[in-house]
Order: structure tokens, then sequence, then C-alpha cells
């Protein structure tokens, strides 16, 4: 059994506590990690005697390359997607259906609902992104390869930094970079900050030179073929405060002691109290207003969570962001990122930018 029917399987099982036949996967990167299907605008339908997606005659040819083990049902120009799936589950005569509740409207709800009045259709949330969470080898390792690119553009950037640049230049020449390494692109548009547009923590890139403050706050990823990775490094130059360095140091404190609590059956709050303490101990706890880190892997954000609300424990194979921050109005910000593998018996840090404080000082 391949990877994708292997994961089929498994959410099969799933559907058994909601009491669904099958479920509809609406949600575009779902069908992708149930089928190796890249495309989007296509359903799966899943379950446990027919697993068939439904798309158009763009995707026909891509459909038979990508996932030939699969049935297909391509709809024609001028018939409705809506009216093809209800066509489709009538087929397979399924009488309880799950659906997406997370990625499906309340409009689309009801028109299927309408289409298929013999069907019961159950909201379901998170049934596939649970299965989701946990990363086997090969996507470990693309992940892995995403964080390469990353960090070769990186050395780049902090290699040729100057003070005449702007926000948006620095951005977008590492945008280029990542692509001339062999990334498919930024897993998300860049975040480069100078001084105390780094107080934002998802500031946009501005015409504001580098040379406007002492440092500058970059927070980027790559995409590699599909999985992502994410990083923040904050660089200093010219005359530097004392302030950003012991600002710095509590925060790469935070990062280093988050990580090492890092370890199957932790729950993510834990985790995030580890972070939090040392940042509040130091008077900053207020300016640490967000969660510690987030899954990632096909999204850029995914589960699980690293926050003080998620109980839930970590689990061989999760992969997660490790980002505290100091956000200080007026000033500006520091937050230090890294993608980190829970492994069987602690973690494993997965990307290796320089980030001690000699790191970060650029001549």
């Amino acid at each position: 059994m391949d990877r994708f029917a292997t994961r089929r399987s498994l959410a099969l099982k799933l559907l058994r506590k909601p009491g669904a036949e099958a479920i509809l996967v609406t949600n575009f990167t779902n069908v992708t990690y149930l089928t190796g299907f890249t495309g989007d605008d296509s359903f799966l339908l899943l379950g446990a005697r027919d697993t068939i997606v439904i798309s158009d005659t763009r995707y026909e040819t891509q459909l038979e390359v990508e996932c030939p083990e699969l049935k297909f049902r391509i709809r024609n120009q001028g018939t409705k997607m809506l009216d093809s799936v209800a066509d489709v589950v009538r087929s397979a005569k399924v009488r309880r259906l799950g659906i997406e509740a997370d990625s499906m409207t309340l409009a689309v709800f009801q028109q299927l609902g309408g289409k298929l009045p013999q069907t019961s259709l159950i909201a379901t949330t998170g049934v596939i992104e649970s299965l989701r969470e946990i990363k086997d080898k090969e996507e470990v390792a693309e992940i892995v390869e995403a964080a390469r690119y990353a960090e070769k553009a990186f050395a780049v950037l902090r290699a040729t930094l100057r003070g005449e640049q702007t926000e948006k230049e620095v951005a977008d020449d590492l945008e280029h970079q990542l692509r001339l390494f062999g990334a498919k692109g930024s897993s998300f548009p860049p975040i480069v900050a100078v001084g105390a547009q780094a107080a934002l923590p998802h500031a946009r890139p501005t015409l504001r030179r580098i040379d406007s403050a002492d440092f500058v706050l970059v927070d980027w990823g790559a995409t590699a073929r599909l999985y992502k990775s994410d990083l923040t490094r904050v660089l200093a130059r010219g005359r530097i405060s004392p302030k950003l360095e012991r600002v710095y140091g509590l925060v790469l404190a935070a990062q280093e002691r988050a990580i090492a609590a890092i370890r199957p059956g932790v729950t993510g709050a834990e985790v995030d109290a580890v972070a939090r303490k040392v940042i509040t101990d130091a008077g900053y706890g207020k300016q640490f207003g967000h969660g510690l880190g987030h899954g990632i892997g096909l999204d850029i954000h995914e589960g699980p969570r690293l926050s003080s609300v998620n109980d839930q424990p970590l689990k061989a194979g999760m992969v997660v962001t490790v980002e505290p921050g100091i956000y200080v109005t007026g000033w500006g910000g520091v937050r230090i990122e890294d993608d980190v593998l829970v492994t069987k018996t602690g973690c494993e840090v997965l990307t290796h930018c320089g980030k001690t404080w000699a790191d970060a000082v650029v001549e």
C-alpha cells in the first residue's frame, strides 16, 4: 500500500466516530495530501467502496499521471461542480456523507443538501488535518529541503545587505534568491521590517531604508515541491544599542529553553509556558502577545499549535515552529524562529541559520 492509500485508509477509520460512510474532501490541500494530485478546483469523495476525484477537463491528463490508480469524474464545461458531486454521491449510494465544515461555506452546504435529499450531511472538522500533523520520512525530507533553500537565500541576503536598500527591495531579492537556489517559491510573502516596523509581527515591507535603524527583522521561508519552511532572524548593523543586544539575548534564551522542552507527551501549552516564563521574568511578558509556534507542512500554518490554550500532547513526527518574540511599540521587535521535528526521544532542529549574537551582527 502506497503512502496515499495508507492515508486514505486512516482517514476512513476516523470517519467512524462521526458516523459517516464517506467524506467529501473540499479542501484542495487535503485532496493533495490524500491523492498526490497537485491541481486545484477538485474535490474527492473518499469512501470504503469508492474513492473518486471530481475535477474538470483541465486536469484530466494531470490526474492520469499523478494518481492513475484512482477513479475520476471529469465534468465538462457547463456542468456545475455540485451537480457532479451529487451524481457521484448518489451513484456511490452514500447515505451518511461527511463534509469538511472548515472548508465548505454555508451556502454550498445548503445547495448540496438540496441536491441530495436522501443523504444526511454530517459536519466534520479536522479529520484530514489531524493526520497531516504527523509527517512521514518523505514529508520531513521535503521540509528539510525547503529549509536548505531558505538558508542559502538568507546567506546571500546577509552577505549583500546594504544600508540604502529598502525593506521591499530586500524582500523582493530574497524571493528571487529562493528561486535561483531551486525553490518553487516563497512559502509566504517575506517580512522585512526595520527598527520600529519590527514591532509589528506581520509587518509588510515598505520603502523604509535598511540604514534607518540599527536592526532589521527578516521572516521568510521556501516552498520546495509542496512542503514549506519558516524562519525568522534579526540582523544588527551600524551603531547597535545595548537594548537590542539585551532583548535579543532574552528571546534567544526563551527559544533555546523551549526547544529543549520539546518531546513526545509534552503539550503545546507546556512548551509555550517555558519560553513565556523567560520573557515574563525579564519584564516583557506583555510584549509577547502571540503563541510560541505552529505546525508547518503543506500549509505554512497548520496543526499542532504551541500556545497557552493547546493541551494537545506532542507526538513523534510533528514539525513545529518555535518563534518567541518581544515587540515594543515605537522601538521595534525581536523574533527568532526555527523549524523543529518532534522525535521519539526528544526533538531535532531542522533549520540551521546561525542565531548567536555574533551571527546577528553584520559588519
